[in-house]
């Protein structure tokens, strides 16, 4: 009883400037964790702050769970939260979930934002895998609502998120992959009218998509499905908006650099059985890759070099050209764009499209924690291959001790640290053997 009063005072506090203001900011964010302290001048202890506003998610008012969600998502940025996690996993997850499933659009984005950096700190392992398999139906429902491209883009981003850390099988993947897609192909009745989706909503499933497809192997992908999205992402490089574009174009680049349109057009090559009706059905698909092929390559070449158009800005023509000029390289001489990024006094380095993808969309997510985190959080070393110095704040390390860093990963990690490295390593020699070059292997030799 006295700690469900104790709540209702912090509570209280969230709501003292109840308003419509955004929350989603950092200041605000900090702001929020101040108001539970009840007090500016004193220096509050950071846990009892988060389980203040972790308290605060079960209030009826969806405004005091949206600031609360908004100081978790502060707290979680500024530092990597291990302990609280530690002890407060389910809860938090299980309250994000709740308010995915009853939350205004505002407030589901911003539960849905807290979960994957919920899954990002808890790393690879049954945490991880947990995560994945809670959230999968409450974000797959709230996706077939499209009333709000805000809301939308949330949920799709914290799909991929929690697939990519939790996922351990390529069936879990696809199921994500597959998830995000329908929203691109919707299985319509015969009472269902089709909606057009908006560009924000095409880009930002494209990007989700393309992020997963970075942990899958060409080798295992099914040549029907795949035909199907080569074609629909060529289909969009002709789209007015620049962000559908480039969009579809990282995606085209990275499934070159898995080499499935060479595992594609091998498959239609031959004929299974030798039999005269599916030799010439083979054939058939055969000669649909190769076109496609061609036809892919002439629209990145003109991409590349597109004078732009009445209304366009100059900053997205730019980056249209660059990206475009960087996978028309790639198709034609095998070259990925290779990117140093300084990280403190650090620097990470990507050489593959995979590795490139993985970056921007870690990037893009984590905001104004993606510092902080690729600095102390071992998941992302791990993906990234990054080791950064060990940094000491005013004298004290800023980390857990090796003890308790044992305790709490996951065994697993070890185990997707492999996969995840075995991955890049391959994209990075599929450059030559399955990309370089790749205008010659539209010539006679192909034929």
């Amino acid at each position: 009883m006295g700690k469900r009063n104790n709540q209702r005072k912090n509570v209280a506090m969230l709501d003292s400037s109840d308003d419509n203001s955004s929350v989603s900011s950092s200041s605000t964010g900090r702001s929020d964790l101040m108001s539970v302290s009840g007090s500016d001048d004193v220096q509050v202890d950071k846990d009892s702050l988060l389980e203040q506003a972790l308290d605060a998610l079960y209030e009826k008012r969806g405004s005091t769970r949206e600031k609360a969600l908004a100081a978790i998502i502060e707290a979680f940025n500024t530092n990597l939260q291990l302990q609280f996690v530690e002890k407060k996993f389910a809860t938090l997850l299980h309250q994000c979930l709740n308010s995915i499933k009853k939350g205004s659009s505002k407030e589901i984005a911003l539960a849905c934002h807290a979960i994957g950096l919920l899954a990002l700190t808890v790393g690879s392992g049954d945490n991880a895998r947990e995560i994945l398999e809670e959230s999968v139906a409450p974000i797959s429902q709230a996706l077939k609502s499209q009333s709000d491209s805000l809301k939308t883009e949330s949920l799709l981003e914290c799909l991929a998120v929690v697939t990519f850390v939790g996922a351990n099988e390529t069936e879990e993947t696809e199921r994500s992959m597959q998830i995000m897609w329908q929203l691109l192909h919707p299985k319509l009745g015969s009472n269902v009218v089709a909606v057009k989706t908006p560009a924000v909503v095409v880009t930002a499933v494209v990007s989700a998509w393309a992020f997963l497809l970075t942990t899958m192997d060409g080798c295992s992908l099914n040549s029907k499905d795949w035909q199907e999205s080569i074609s629909y992402l060529s289909t969009l490089l002709d789209k007015d908006d620049r962000s559908v574009r480039i969009s579809a174009g990282e995606a085209l680049a990275l499934i070159f650099e898995t080499g499935s349109i060479e595992k594609f057009a091998a498959e239609n090559k031959t004929p299974p059985d030798g039999s005269v009706l599916e030799g010439n059905k083979s054939c058939e698909g055969y000669t649909r890759i190769l076109g496609l092929k061609s036809k892919i390559l002439n629209q990145v070449r003109s991409l590349s070099a597109e004078a732009g158009g009445k209304g366009s800005t100059k900053k997205d023509l730019n980056s249209q050209r660059n990206l475009f000029k960087d996978v028309l390289e790639f198709l034609e001489d095998g070259n990925t764009p290779e990117i140093s990024m300084k990280i403190g006094g650090d620097s990470l380095q990507t050489s593959t499209w995979s590795e490139l993808i993985q970056l921007n969309f870690l990037k893009h997510f984590l905001g104004g924690g993606f510092v902080k985190h690729m600095q102390d959080n071992e998941f992302l070393h791990d993906v990234f291959g990054f080791t950064p110095k060990r940094k000491h704040i005013l004298g004290v390390e800023h980390q857990m001790s090796s003890g308790e860093k044992r305790m709490f990963r996951s065994p697993n990690s070890v185990l997707n640290k492999a996969r995840t490295q075995f991955l890049n390593k391959q994209r990075m020699l599929s450059k030559d053997r399955n990309v370089g070059h790749f205008a010659v292997g539209m010539g006679d030799e192909d034929m």
